[in-house]
């Protein structure tokens, strides 16, 4: 009986971001997030455009939160709009952003298009990104263009959870063009990436030298530091460490 209740409600919320990501097509949704509080359903909207969620004096919200009343059989729900910190990280948007300007421009600037979305996404910081966009572009027969830069998982635990992806579509007069964006951002720990404890040290040293610096944290530098060298010293051999 709980998976059924658990099953269902997460259709549900399924059925509410679809509708929601219908009814607002060109604001750039990224994502949606539905929760619940005592005073009735939060509806969090995570978009680049959130002038065109709001609408002309909050005309657009009113209909939406009136639509979901009715369709949904929601108490009170609660529309907000949330900041998203990188647009230029964010899969979702760039996929939809690519879509919109082959819609615009035509499948002759495809190139250009995918070029200037990875310089963007590279620019804000992202480890690695790849961009394939499949269909007949710019023939009539359908092929896939490859676009690619940086450091990008394909394998392994970190290409599931360290690498975010989007599809897009964009319907041209040549028939519909797939599109798939994935992003490694900064933020992904990879298993192979080794720091010097030399490096660490060069770090924090410049840092003991400011006078505005508390003494609890000059205290914790000093430990740090003193760790780094005890280690240092553990991993020479027997002969070199009593030389020093």
């Amino acid at each position: 009986m709980m998976e059924r209740k658990f099953v269902s409600q997460k259709k549900r919320e399924y059925e509410i971001e679809e509708f929601i990501a219908k009814s607002i097509p060109a604001a750039g949704l990224s994502k949606i997030k539905l929760q619940r509080t005592p005073l009735g359903e939060k509806i969090i909207v995570y978009a680049s455009r959130p002038g065109l969620i709001i609408g002309t004096k909050g005309q657009n919200i009113t209909r939406l939160t009136n639509e979901l009343k009715k369709k949904y059989n929601l108490e009170n729900p609660q529309i907000e709009i949330g900041e998203i910190e990188n647009i230029g990280l964010d899969v979702k948007i760039m996929a939809e952003k690519i879509a919109n300007s082959l819609e615009r421009f035509g499948p002759a600037r495809f190139k250009g298009v995918g070029h200037k979305s990875i310089e963007e996404a590279m620019s804000n910081g992202a480890l690695g990104i790849e961009i394939i966009i499949s269909g007949k572009i710019p023939g009539a027969r359908a092929k896939s263009w490859r676009f690619y830069k940086g450091y990008l998982k394909k394998c392994g635990n970190v290409a599931v959870i360290g690498v975010n992806t989007a599809y897009a579509s964009a319907k041209l007069k040549t028939g519909i063009i797939g599109i798939k964006v994935s992003i490694m951002p900064p933020t992904t720990k990879l298993p192979d990436k080794v720091t010097m404890l030399s490096e660490i040290i060069k770090k924090i040293e410049p840092a003991e030298k400011i006078d505005e610096f508390k003494e609890t944290e000059k205290k914790e530098i000093k430990e740090i530091k003193k760790d780094a060298q005890n280690i240092e010293k553990a991993a020479l051999p027997a002969d070199e460490s009593n030389e020093s």
